[in-house]
């Protein structure tokens, strides 16, 4: 039961916080992007739990970076282009694939990488009682 909380309260938190990037960055969102903002927060800071803090932080980073571009692209290639709901189209963008993933938010997602695992590991710690957070550079 206590996973269950932990695990609904980071996957809320992520895809409230995602929403808010969006009004932010766009100006308008959808109610999806609570739903990949969730998930990919989780999957985000379970990158320490599989791979234990002796990972580096860049190299961490890089991992968040594919997650986020996999499943952007997944819940891009489902919402858009499968159901027409077109929630976002990077087709003006260099680099796109389908125009549901480029080159210039895959940078984009490395540099919020980090502020998700490292927000993650500190909620685990603060309000989980988890391991307090420690970081490799190298």
């Amino acid at each position: 039961m206590a996973n269950l909380l932990k695990y609904s309260f980071l996957f809320s938190f992520g895809g409230i916080v995602y929403l808010l990037i969006e009004l932010l960055w766009r100006g308008y969102s959808h109610w999806s992007m609570f739903i990949l903002g969730g998930l990919c927060f989780v999957l985000l800071g379970l990158i320490n739990e599989k791979y234990t803090w002796d990972v580096p932080l860049p190299i961490q980073m890089i991992i968040g970076t594919f997650i986020i571009t996999l499943l952007e692209f997944i819940t891009g290639c489902i919402l858009n282009l499968w159901l027409g709901l077109d929630v976002w189209s990077y087709s003006d963008m260099p680099l796109n694939i389908m125009g549901q993933i480029c080159l210039p938010y895959m940078i984009l997602w490395f540099l919020l990488s980090p502020v998700c695992i490292i927000t993650d590991d500190y909620i685990r710690y603060l309000f989980f009682d988890e391991e307090k957070p420690k970081y490799k550079l190298v």
